[in-house]
């Protein structure tokens, strides 16, 4: 067995991604979860936990993808398949529409129906869902996550690790620190420091991730 990806991460967030990688032809061989109890997740059979991945990997398998939707969590999870050899693909369905001078990291996620345009950035395992759009000019950090329908318009910046809830908006040249979370549906109209917890239309800072 030496083609497939070994998919980190056996729930609803993998399912849709083993379906962007199908739909963008490749072949799932394996799903390693916290839960090894043998089963299928989208069709794709479940062999173990983090300790079948050795194994796994000296069967020749070499691509990997952590579909986990906590940032923090698919980090620490990425650095450990980095570790042990693994190669990091992109999840990127094909009716996602990416400008060709657009950048993308490695890990990445990007769902049915984005948009990412001109000259944007999107830093390693950022997540980009269903029908996000992400103008010209941005600049997303790494583990970043942009929920379903979410947006920024130009020139927005992203720090690292920073989640969007469903639907929100950022205005242009807006800047998000790192780690904060912008509540669904908030509209976001000046920038925002590292960490805090931000709702509402317009959106206010309702305290700090601890």
């Amino acid at each position: 067995m030496t083609a497939g990806v070994v998919i980190v991460g056996g729930g609803g967030h993998a399912k849709v991604v083993i379906e962007n990688l199908r739909a963008a032809g490749q072949t799932i061989a394996a799903v390693i979860d916290a839960d090894p109890t043998p089963r299928q997740v989208a069709g794709a059979p479940v062999v173990g936990d983090d300790s079948a991945l050795p194994g796994l990997r000296g069967q020749g398998l070499r691509k990997a993808f952590v579909a986990i939707g906590d940032n923090r969590l698919r980090v620490r999870l990425a650095q450990g398949l980095r570790d042990q050899g693994f190669e990091l693909v992109n999840a990127i369905h094909p009716s996602a529409v990416i400008s060709p001078s657009a950048r993308l990291g490695v890990g990445v996620a990007v769902m049915a129906g984005a948009v990412i345009n001109a000259e944007s950035q999107i830093g390693d395992l950022a997540i980009i869902n269903t029908g996000a759009v992400v103008d010209h000019d941005c600049r997303l950090g790494a583990a970043c996550h942009l929920g379903p329908a979410s947006a920024l318009a130009g020139g927005v910046s992203l720090g690292k690790r920073t989640f969007l809830g469903v639907g929100a908006r950022v205005i242009p040249n807006v800047t998000i620190g790192s780690d904060a979370i912008v509540g669904a549906g908030a509209v976001v109209l000046r920038d925002l420091a590292d960490g805090v917890v931000a709702f509402g239309v317009p959106a206010r800072i309702q305290g700090n991730r601890q």
